[in-house]
């Protein structure tokens, strides 16, 4: 069987990163894992709470590796984890993600063949505190993105010959992205078991995510040409956005609204929006 190395970048993730641990720790695996916490310029307890597990995670025959380095940037925390890993599969994960107990083992069946492959789970998107968040997230799950192929957002994995598709990770908005359309859609694997992905909170909060994300894909399209042409998914048509304002006016104006207001000149680079 392959071995499983899962890539965790942080930054002040205080608040997010003993849950993610823990869903790690209840994965319903006979393999060992190594996981890889890469702490990237915290000023918060982030690295002390994950220090803390390592004894937990060495009872199941498991290594945790906390790397902290003051240089901030996702990338170069993905880089530096990757230069520290050892599984034949990475998986990498977002410190805010929660996984389901079977989703690790079942990442690692679906990419146990020689073929180069993504997979990723069935995301549950949380539920928000605010109603504005919510409104927006009951539109967004029902779009084609999120209800066709393998959107990978917050979690994705790939085999050792799906990870040799790309060298270090570019300095880039979207690596997520970046990653995802490596591979066609063809290659891309959906598997049953679930994790929690919670959206960001508040109106202007999506709005500046949202507006990172579309410099994300318009900064790929510059960079990399015809890389987008692989991305597979079915455009937003009027009569389904038609079905959408019906069927949940509130939540159509919410989604509608912040689509708006990400038109306007604003920030691109990298932010959660927390």
């Amino acid at each position: 069987m392959p071995t499983i190395s899962v890539i965790i970048p942080a930054n002040n993730e205080e608040g997010y990163i003993g849950a993610c641990l823990d869903g790690l720790l209840a994965q319903k695996t006979a393999q060992p894992v190594q996981v890889v916490v890469s702490a990237n310029a915290c000023t918060d307890a982030t690295v002390r709470i994950a220090q803390d597990y390592q004894d937990q995670f060495a009872q199941l025959g498991w290594r945790l590796d906390v790397l902290d380095a003051q240089e901030g940037g996702k990338p170069p925390a993905l880089n530096r984890a990757d230069a520290a890993a050892t599984g034949d599969i990475r998986v990498y994960l977002d410190a805010d993600v929660v996984m389901s107990p079977s989703l690790l083992s079942e990442l690692t069946e679906a990419l146990k063949g020689d073929a180069p492959a993504y997979a990723s789970g069935t995301m549950i998107v949380s539920r928000a505190k605010s109603w504005v968040t919510r409104a927006y997230g009951r539109i967004w799950t029902r779009l084609p993105f999120m209800t066709e192929g393998v959107p990978g957002a917050g979690l994705f994995a790939v085999n050792a010959s799906g990870r040799a598709r790309w060298d270090a990770f570019p300095s880039i908005i979207s690596d997520d992205t970046f990653v995802r359309l490596q591979f066609t859609p063809q290659e891309r694997i959906l598997v049953p078991a679930t994790y929690t992905w919670p959206l960001v909170e508040g109106f202007a909060a999506l709005v500046r995510v949202r507006r990172r994300q579309d410099a994300g894909v318009a900064e790929l399209a510059q960079l990399y040409p015809g890389i987008l042409d692989r991305e597979g998914k079915s455009p937003v048509t009027l009569g389904l956005m038609m079905r959408l304002a019906i069927s949940d006016p509130v939540g159509f104006l919410t989604y509608v609204g912040v689509s708006i207001a990400v038109r306007r000149k604003g920030e691109t680079s990298w932010s959660r929006g927390r």
